[in-house]
């Protein structure tokens, strides 16, 4: 008989006492445990059971589990595995510890206000689960005193002391230095990057994470999860006591997500073995400091649950907002970069995993960084020596992940979907006119949805609208191959629609090149226009589809035009 899947389940306990379907994770407890390092940040990828971790950790360590380590953890890793040595000290560890757990996850407000507002009822949640504190013999008056602060309108300098404050108090009720876990620590951040509050975001949690995972000398153990190392300029300025494990590092490699021999467990006790590479394909493809063969958890529980039905089920509910918004308004080399993996290629970068996010739209390979952490795409092979300055190369995970940009790109102009179709129809029937008119319209939307401050659109006119024009011809992939800044001739051209149908075929190819109005030469639009298809003539930018053997008058050439928000195709 199946084990029941309880999806979405992240309390260790209820899946225990429960009998549901899990994956012995427990050996991560000891292994954190016996690393001795005072302060850890594990980056994974969203839903790859940091929570369940956290959760577990919680439920081993803390006071409120005592004398319930064989009922919860009998016969998992934590408890009959490792050393003799290990499992006694293990055993006796069980439930000694006073834990503060905390979770980020749903703190995503639209102002610094209504984040704020989140953190704050965050923090007082942890130090009530303390509450008994109150009543504790070795506590001061001013202990108390500070407690009573606690609340869902405290004082900045009182939330971001709280749990330092806490920490002293616990250590001082039960004789023990208290463990502190922090999930989804980067969550609002994310969303103070997108919202435009970065500063007042950064500011506060600078203060709290320094507060109670450095300056407290009553912090026993620290463990912090997130999706990315969010460095330098940001709240880590100060934390010189933080050991950092990202997908490069040489720790807890198959402690978060589903081994090879994990997955064909699960696939034969429910009956789907013989889907086994169909899974491997959608689901496979993370790598952990060289070791291969990582699959999302999240995703391979969730077809397991439907009896075997594929789909993409992270891509549908992982946090991309930000990897969105990087994406959309990167430069043409970031498009053509995308182009090349969405076709199944590889490319090589520089990886500095400490993501710096005010970078993100000035250092391109930050935007990779980024993407790495997150799991959009994945780094075979074996890690460099000197992982900041050796390229390594990059391909989208899995199947999951290129449908996961597929519909991103779709729907970055799901408001405007019948002019863009219109606008590719236009193209192909060689109507510059209708053209004209549906990239105008489409150019209007854009510009006061995409990017409420239209950097792009002012300050680099041109990346602005090859991005748009890219990202508007993606959803015809697969009929037609869309290609970015191809050598072709004499010269590089900037966006091409090849036919996949090959030289036998009949669909036709657009070649396209982007001018910004330039009143030192032209006095009009047309003139753009004139000197964008002189170009395209000039450099034979159709013979290198010619040498792929479409014939001439399969070629359609466009030169666009643009001045400000002013567009004209000919």
């Amino acid at each position: 008989m199946t084990r029941t899947i309880n999806i979405g389940a992240q309390g260790f306990e209820d899946i225990r006492t429960g009998g549901d379907f899990y994956v012995d994770k427990t050996g991560f407890v000891r292994d954190w445990w016996f690393a001795r390092d005072q302060v850890t940040l594990i980056c994974r990828p969203r839903r790859f059971g940091k929570t369940l971790n956290l959760d577990t950790v919680r439920c081993f360590l803390s006071t409120e589990y005592a004398g319930r380590g064989e009922e919860l953890f009998g016969g998992l890793d934590v408890w009959d595995g490792g050393t003799e040595a290990q499992r006694k000290a293990m055993r006796m560890l069980q439930g000694t510890v006073p834990v503060v757990a905390m979770s980020f996850a749903r703190v995503k407000g639209a102002t610094f206000s209504e984040t704020f507002d989140g953190l704050r009822r965050v923090i007082r949640g942890a130090v009530d689960t303390h509450g008994y504190l109150r009543k504790s013999p070795v506590l001061t008056d001013g202990d108390r005193a500070f407690l009573a602060r606690v609340s869902d309108d405290m004082p900045v300098a009182v939330a971001a002391d709280a749990i330092n404050q806490l920490c002293s108090m616990l250590a001082a009720h039960w004789g023990t230095k208290p463990v502190v876990m922090l999930d989804e620590y980067d969550s609002p951040m994310e969303r103070a990057w997108t919202a435009g509050y970065w500063d007042d975001a950064s500011d506060f949690l600078r203060q709290f994470m320094n507060a109670t995972f450095k300056t407290s000398p009553a912090l026993g153990r620290g463990l912090i999860t997130g999706v990315t190392r969010v460095s330098r300029e940001s709240i880590f300025s100060d934390l010189n006591n933080l050991s950092v494990v990202t997908t490069s590092t040489p720790a807890y490699q198959t402690c978060f997500g589903f081994t090879q021999e994990e997955v064909d467990a699960a696939l034969l006790e429910y009956g789907l073995s013989g889907k086994r590479e169909d899974v491997r394909d959608w689901y496979d493809g993370f790598v952990f400091d060289g070791h291969a063969h990582i699959y999302n958890p999240w995703s391979v529980t969730q077809f397991l649950k439907s009896g075997g039905f594929f789909d993409a089920y992270w891509a549908n509910t992982s946090g991309n907002g930000l990897v969105g918004d990087v994406v959309r308004c990167g430069d043409k080399r970031l498009k053509s970069d995308f182009e090349t993996l969405l076709r199944g290629g590889e490319i090589q970068k520089v990886i500095d995993e400490q993501v710096v996010v005010s970078e993100l739209r000035t250092r391109p390979n930050a935007v990779w960084a980024l993407l790495l952490a997150a799991g959009y795409v994945t780094s075979p092979g074996p890690v460099p020596e000197f992982v900041a300055i050796e390229p390594r190369r990059l391909r989208l995970t899995n199947r999951e992940v290129a449908h996961a940009f597929d519909r991103m790109a779709e729907g970055w102009f799901s408001e405007a979907e019948d002019d863009w179709d219109d606008f590719a129809q236009a193209l192909f029937a060689g109507d510059a006119e209708a053209a004209t008119d549906y990239l105008a319209e489409i150019t209007l939307y854009c510009m006061s949805s995409f990017d409420g401050t239209n950097r792009s659109a002012e300050s680099e006119p041109e990346r602005f609208y090859h991005g748009l024009v890219l990202g508007m011809l993606a959803s015809l992939r697969g009929r037609w191959s869309v290609e970015s800044n191809r050598e072709s001739g004499r010269g590089r051209y900037d966006v091409a629609l090849v036919p996949t149908d090959g030289a036998a075929g009949i669909d036709p190819a657009v070649v396209i090149e982007f001018k910004v109005f330039d009143p030192r030469r032209e006095k009009t639009l047309e003139d753009t226009v004139v000197r964008a298809r002189a170009q395209i003539e000039e450099r034979s930018y159709v013979s290198g589809l010619v040498s792929r053997g479409i014939a001439h008058g399969r070629i359609r050439t466009y030169g666009i035009a643009f001045r400000g928000k002013e567009v004209l195709v000919g």
